[in-house]
């Protein structure tokens, strides 16, 4: 199991739960509901982005060893 993946998975999860208690209330400038939806998505992004990171390094670590163990 991908740990860090998991990690990423649960890190999902939490901003959803952060934003849905932080979601502007009727009343409250349009402009709050922007800035949650837009932080939400920043966030998810970076961690999207994070684990294509991890999953690269990963697979630089096969290559390099599977070309060291050619003679």
């Amino acid at each position: 199991m991908d740990l860090k993946a998991l990690g990423y998975f649960i890190s999902i999860i939490s901003v959803g739960f952060l934003g849905v208690v932080a979601w502007p209330k009727t009343g409250e400038p349009a402009w709050h509901a922007w800035a949650v939806g837009i932080g939400m998505a920043t966030s998810v992004c970076g961690m999207f982005v994070r684990y294509l990171s991890h999953r690269k390094d990963r697979h630089d670590i096969h290559r390099a060893e599977a070309k060291a163990e050619r003679p």
